[in-house]
């Protein structure tokens, strides 16, 4: 009998794992809700939404569908930008009351990360903040199918769960294998109603999640391939997508750029910008994709010579000119090229216009530091020098 083929235990660090839900993906996938959660014969569904979904009318074509499937639901609105603990630990009381035994999201990141806590609550009896960190939830929750109707979030496929930690005033992040939705049903439709300031973020953030995948130490062929595509995708879409609400050539391509952007960094993770992004929109409530749109290009400067290959990869995915370019020249075109895209889709505001006061840039600084996105970052930053980033995006 053979022996074990002795590892070599370096080999196990270059080791990857890919999540990924069963994605549908077209238009039209939104009226398959009834027959998915059928088909996990659901008795009662709780559908998490919030008021801007509604008033859209994407969450009563998801009632349409379950009515049509013979199956009752309930539905939680009480979500607002960047759900609140409370906000979560309400819906599951309402999932408990109802004797529901599936959740379905029908919005952006909010709706569905707040559906993810209220699946992490109901599945394991504990109050939601218990689950900071990584793979911190012992449980799986019921089945989850998601249905995004933003182009940027990614949480419809995505391992990550953002909460508010309303007393901390901080986003936590929650990362683990069961918060993967079971479904996701992405339909590119959904995103015609979207304000054009909406558009500009969640692209913004679709953005950030393919650059940061690509850069982190947890990278991998396949998120490299997935975040590069998205890349190009943005760059040549974002801005039509934005003046345009109602192209479907470049909603449809937005769509497949949030998805792809979302395997990626589901699977590889994030870095300085979402850490940072992360302690901004917590402690101030601020959108988290304009979050991301003001850090974006601070930290590539920050980060460019740790990763610089990388970034020259990128970078010519959006259009730079990288050959024969010395590091330092791509570095500032790159950082041109990012600025001038989100000045492109009215991003224009730095710190101080959001409100933030310079007496809160220490304490912001501390909060990043201590985020797990941190971790696959490409380059270490001290609480010192994260701090002296949000002090060069205050003016």
């Amino acid at each position: 009998m053979l022996g074990a083929i002795p590892m070599d235990p370096t080999a196990l660090i270059q080791l990857r794992k890919f999540l990924v839900p069963e994605i549908v993906y077209g238009v039209g996938a939104l009226n398959l809700a009834g027959r998915h959660a059928s088909n996990f014969g659901a008795t009662k569904v709780l559908i998490v939404s919030d008021n801007g979904v509604i008033d859209a009318g994407w969450t009563a074509k998801v009632e349409e569908s379950l009515r049509e499937s013979g199956i009752p639901y309930g539905v939680y609105s009480g979500v607002t930008e960047n759900p609140k603990d409370h906000e979560v630990m309400a819906g599951a009381k309402l999932y408990q009351q109802e004797n529901c035994d599936l959740i379905l999201a029908v919005g952006g990141g909010s709706p569905m990360d707040c559906a993810k806590g209220i699946g992490i609550v109901v599945g394991n009896n504990r109050h939601i903040l218990k689950f900071e960190g990584v793979d911190e939830v012992s449980r799986p929750g019921p089945p989850l199918i998601f249905i995004p109707t933003t182009a940027g979030s990614s949480a419809d496929v995505s391992q990550f769960a953002i909460i508010t930690d309303t007393d901390r005033r901080v986003k936590i992040a929650i990362i683990s294998k069961m918060v993967v939705p079971d479904i996701a049903l992405v339909d590119p439709q959904t995103t015609t109603t979207m304000p054009k300031a909406l558009t500009a973020a969640t692209g913004m953030d679709a953005l950030c999640h393919s650059f940061e995948a690509y850069v982190s130490s947890a990278s991998s062929a396949i998120t490299d391939m997935a975040a590069l595509r998205s890349v190009q995708l943005i760059v040549d879409n974002l801005a039509g997508a934005y003046a345009h609400s109602t192209d479907m050539v470049c909603r449809d391509n937005m769509m497949m750029a949030s998805l792809m952007a979302g395997l990626a960094f589901s699977n590889a993770s994030l870095g300085l910008v979402h850490a940072m992004a992360h302690s901004l929109g917590g402690e101030k409530n601020l959108a988290h994709g304009e979050c991301n749109a003001v850090l974006l290009e601070a930290v590539v400067h920050f980060n460019f010579q740790a990763a610089a290959d990388k970034y020259t990869s990128l970078a010519a995915a959006m259009g730079v000119h990288t050959d024969g370019q010395p590091p330092d020249a791509v570095a500032r075109d790159l950082v041109d090229r990012l600025v001038g895209l989100r000045r492109q889709v009215g991003i224009t505001q730095r710190l101080k216009d959001m409100g933030v006061t310079p007496g809160e840039i220490p304490q912001l600084a501390e909060n990043a530091a201590k985020d797990p996105c941190l971790a696959t970052n490409p380059r270490v930053a001290s609480v010192e020098q994260i701090a002296s980033i949000y002090e060069k995006i205050y003016h």
